[in-house]
């Protein structure tokens, strides 16, 4: 019996030895190897940091960048919490930035909302304009917030440092683009059950839009937590100064002449805790997906 080319050919391919894939980790550990050292760098200076918070002044200037304290000491962090105004710097920005945070998540959320769903005249142009807002550098606009601030009688009062702030042209355009996603459906369904526009929005969009909600909470808490710049412009009463205007100075020689490295260091690790607290708690609900959505 005559054997067919296909045949042939496939017997061929049965007896011929299978290639060696290749091993996943020879790809991948080079890959892994690079992102460690990533990690290592961008790593090391807060470790540095936290070291040196623990750390005697001379041991700070002999051994700036050892990751070993010797000897440990807790003087620089007694110091802080103890002999300076930190406790009060801490205490102005925690309200502030708990104010500003709820502030820019329901704001921007119902923005937000109204530019997906919303159909109104401009609404176009409403949205140029935020992402125009986005491009400008914030630098640009602090002399405009001081004369605003100052002609509406905000200045040095908790509402000239909170009220600006509480609208994020950046949160308004993840809110919008995340509610976009959410299937139109959703809402008909709703709305044949006789609910209303914010009933919809409160009851049964935002809770689908959980993952935004969690990154408008990260990136707001990050950064008014951080901010500074507005708070020069925003008040000058010291029994108002946040956290980062008051370490700013404190880096500047606020308490005494000399280095004193280990009371600054403590100072900026402090400082770090509640943003990085925050960000491990919930970076794996940032921005996942639409849970509970209908598909279309």
């Amino acid at each position: 019996m005559t054997s067919t080319p296909t045949a042939v050919a496939t017997a061929a391919t049965a007896s011929a030895p299978a290639r060696p894939r290749r091993s996943w980790r020879a790809t991948s550990g080079p890959v892994y190897l690079v992102l460690v050292l990533l990690a290592v760098v961008y790593v090391a200076p807060f470790l540095i940091q936290v070291a040196t918070a623990v750390k005697t002044d001379a041991d700070a200037a002999a051994n700036p960048v050892s990751l070993v304290p010797h000897p440990f000491s807790t003087a620089a962090l007694e110091r802080l919490l103890a002999n300076s105004d930190f406790p009060l710097w801490f205490g102005n920005s925690v309200v502030i930035t708990v104010a500003v945070t709820l502030g820019r998540v329901f704001f921007a959320s119902l923005a937000g909302y109204a530019l997906a769903r919303l159909r109104f005249p401009g609404r176009g142009l409403v949205f140029a304009a935020i992402v125009a807002v986005m491009s400008v550098p914030a630098v640009v606009l602090l002399i405009p917030k001081f004369l605003v601030i100052n002609q509406l009688g905000m200045y040095d009062s908790y509402a000239g440092m909170i009220v600006p702030l509480l609208v994020d042209a950046a949160g308004v355009f993840i809110m919008k683009n995340f509610f976009e996603s959410i299937p139109v459906s959703v809402e008909e369904q709703a709305r044949i059950d006789g609910a209303g526009t914010f009933r919809i929005f409160w009851s049964v969009v935002l809770p689908m839009a959980q993952p935004a909600l969690v990154t408008v909470t990260i990136l707001s808490f990050q950064g008014s937590w951080n901010e500074l710049a507005h708070f020069i412009v925003a008040a000058q009463d010291p029994a108002l100064t946040p956290l980062t205007k008051g370490v700013a100075g404190l880096a500047s020689g606020g308490l005494s002449q000399g280095t004193q490295y280990p009371l600054k260091l403590a100072a900026a690790a402090l400082m770090t805790i509640p943003v990085a607290v925050l960000f491990f708690a919930f970076q794996r609900r940032i921005l996942n997906t639409s849970d509970g959505a209908v598909k279309e």
